[in-house]
This record gives structure tokens, C-alpha cells and sequence, in this order.
């Protein structure tokens, strides 16, 4: 008790546990040498690294000098292997001594990256990003076809939570704070018509709708893919409702619906007629309002992939997001050029589109659509 109280004195946290922990140590096996005490004495009162050279000074303190001694019951083949590194030895040793050492204390090997001119020693590994993590930083048009299907299905496994809406049903919770009346008043015709039990109720919530329209024209051939994956994702996880425009409108909603990727992007593929020809956003916004598929637009969010070229008139694209904006919950605007230095919505129908767009995110790697993603799913529950 008097060594952990000095231990603890010096910075090392030596409770109750540790000194029950060392004295069962010391009745199962007892030292028979400085060395061994030690060596039951580190393991049983030190548990983190930081605090060995403390714990070193106090047993020097106590117990007298010792001179570096290996690990018990530690075999030579242990004691060599290269990938270790092991913590300096006690009594103020300040050099390694190899292979000698705690295997809880080892470091990682260190990297033979050139001399160390400064003697600081050994560093240690460089760390890198995984191989997937890299791809998702590079641009659509660098990934080849298994790389942009490896990210689309990492993307739908992202898709994890998303935002609920409050609907106008209720369902019976003793911690709603609304009183049901048809069951309270139900439950009191047992107690001469006296309301001792309240029932109460709250608000069901549903999963908030979600509509996606990704451009498929010419100026969009090198996203056209990453957008599909995309699109899969949210029909697959959120129930979304998904369209691809050019100059037409194509609902790919059942296209993508399907549990292959590349069967659902072949499908997807051959449903669009019109991919990489031209542009036209802001018919194919009124048409997706005159259809019986526009009510999936009330309270939904709605989130338009494109660069925003566009061959109607900005006027026609204004009036038509108007509607939509009247119609939706949230607008989104994913622009592959957004990200870029410099941008700016330049463009006409961009910038007829821009002031009904509640934001505007770049989306030229799978790390934009994954960031885009997480706002998504984290949206409130009210609109400012």
C-alpha cells in the first residue's frame, strides 16, 4: 500500500484494483528476485506506457538498483522478432534493448525511410487513407466502371438513418402529450363515466418522401454513371422516387429497384432513350408537376442533379421552380461544378434556378455525394 500511495503521489493512478490486482499476483507466484518483482509489479500497476518511465523511478527509489532484466518465462523467438519495439528497461536505462520487453508496450515497426540525422529516433508509419476512401476523392471521369460500382454500393451502405415527418395519424403512448378522447372516454364507462385512466397519444412519424432528377444529357456524360448509383442508393434505402431527364422525362424507379448494381444501371441504361443528347429542365420540371408522380413532391425533398445548362428560356425554368419550391420541402441543387475555385452561377438557368434552391453542393467525387448525403439525413424538421 505504501508503494502504490508513492506511485500515486508520482503521477501513476494506482488504485484499489491495481494493488488487489499485484498482491493476487504475489500470492500465485512469488519473486524470488528484484527482477521478477518488478516485472509483477509493472503488470499489475502500470496501464499505460506514458507511465513506466514514473513507475521506474519510484521502484528504483524503493527497492534499490536493478539491472535490465528480460521478461519472465519469455522465449528467444519472441524476444527477436523484427516488428517489435519495445519500451526502455528500468533503473534508468536509455537505450532499447532488443527484443527485451512487455508485448502490450511494442510499438509498430518503424519506417527505413532514410537516415536520422536529427537522432530522434525511429519513426513511425506514414498513414494512408484506405483504397476506397482515395477513389472517393477522385473526379467521376478518372474511376473505371468496378470502381464507380465498388463506391456506389459503399454510398448505399452509408444511407443508413433518415429524416421522419410528422403525419396527421396518432397511435396510442403513455408518454404523448396529447389526451386521446375516444379511449379516455372509452375507459370511462367502467368507472361511472369518470376519466380515472387518461390515454394518451402522439404523432406518427413516417419517413419524409424524397425526389431525385439527375441529368443525363451530354454535358453531364462523365457523371451520368456516378449519378445512377446515386439514384439506386435512395430508391433502395429512403423509398425515393427517381427520374432521369435530357430532353424527356424517364422515371427509372423500378429500373433501379433491383438488388444487382450492374443490373440495375444496365436496366437503367436501356430505359433512358434520350442520354447525352440536349437539355431541357425546365420541361421536364412542369412535366414531373402535371404528372400523377408529382404528389410525392408535397413535403419531400427534392434534389436536382445538374450543371445547369439548359436550352429553355430562364424565365420558363424560374416559373417552373417556383411551382416546385410552393410544392416541396426542401430544394437541392447538386452541380459537379460547384466545388470548383472561382465558381460562380453564371450560367442563365442557373442563376434563374438559384434563389428557389434552399442549397447548392458540389458533386464531382463520391466524397460530395457522401457529405451531401449526411445533410440530407441530418435535415430538421421545419424549413427556416
Amino acid at each position: 500500500m505504501a508503494f502504490a500511495d508513492r506511485l500515486r503521489t508520482a503521477g501513476v493512478p494506482a488504485g484499489l484494483t491495481h494493488v488487489a490486482d499485484l498482491v493476487h499476483a504475489l500470492d500465485v507466484s512469488p519473486p524470488d528476485s528484484v527482477g521478477n518483482l518488478y516485472w509483477t509489479a509493472r503488470i499489475a500497476l502500470v496501464r499505460r506506457q506514458a507511465d513506466v518511465a514514473a513507475f521506474d523511478r519510484v521502484f528504483d527509489a524503493v527497492f534499490a538498483e536493478a539491472p535490465p532484466l528480460p521478461l519472465p518465462h519469455t522465449s528467444g523467438a519472441h524476444a527477436q522478432r523484427d516488428e517489435d519495439m519495445h519500451v526502455p528497461m528500468p533503473a534508468g536505462a536509455d537505450q532499447l534493448a532488443g527484443g527485451n520487453g512487455l508485448p502490450w508496450a511494442t510499438l509498430p515497426a518503424a519506417v527505413e525511410a532514410g537516415d536520422d540525422p536529427a537522432g530522434t529516433g525511429p519513426r513511425l508509419p506514414e498513414l494512408r487513407p484506405s483504397a476506397l476512401t482515395a477513389l472517393a476523392a477522385r473526379p467521376f471521369e478518372e474511376l473505371d466502371t468496378a470502381q464507380t460500382a465498388a463506391l456506389g454500393e459503399a454510398l448505399r451502405k452509408s444511407l443508413t438513418t433518415w429524416p421522419a415527418r410528422r403525419t396527421r395519424r396518432h397511435a396510442v403512448d403513455p408518454a404523448g402529450r396529447r389526451i386521446a378522447l375516444r379511449p379516455t372516454i372509452a375507459r370511462a364507462r367502467r368507472t361511472g363515466w369518470e376519466p380515472v385512466t387518461i390515454v394518451r397519444e402522439r404523432p406518427i412519424r413516417r419517413p419524409r418522401r424524397v425526389v431525385l432528377l439527375c441529368d443525363v444529357s451530354e454535358s453531364m456524360r462523365a457523371q451520368a454513371t456516378a449519378y445512377l448509383h446515386l439514384m439506386r442508393a435512395f430508391a433502395l434505402v429512403a423509398d425515393a422516387e427517381v427520374f432521369a431527364f435530357a430532353t424527356t422525362l424517364t422515371r427509372l424507379t423500378p429500373a433501379l429497384r433491383q438488388s444487382s448494381p450492374s443490373e440495375a444501371i444496365a436496366r437503367a441504361t436501356e430505359t433512358v432513350t434520350d442520354r447525352f443528347g440536349g437539355t431541357r429542365i425546365a420541361t421536364n420540371i412542369e412535366a414531373l408537376l402535371a404528372s400523377h408522380h408529382g404528389n410525392a413532391l408535397r413535403g419531400g425533398l427534392v434534389i436536382v442533379a445538374s450543371d445547369g445548362w439548359d436550352s429553355d428560356p430562364p424565365d420558363r425554368l424560374a416559373a417552373a421552380m417556383a411551382r416546385l419550391r410552393r410544392r416541396a420541402y426542401r430544394i437541392f441543387w447538386l452541380n459537379p461544378r460547384a466545388g470548383q475555385p472561382g465558381f460562380a452561377p453564371r450560367v442563365a438557368s442557373m442563376a434563374a434556378a438559384l434563389p428557389f434552391c434552399d442549397h447548392l453542393l458540389p458533386a464531382a467525387t463520391f466524397a460530395d455525394l457522401q457529405a451531401c448525403a449526411q445533410l440530407w439525413a441530418a435535415a430538421p424538421a421545419s424549413r427556416p
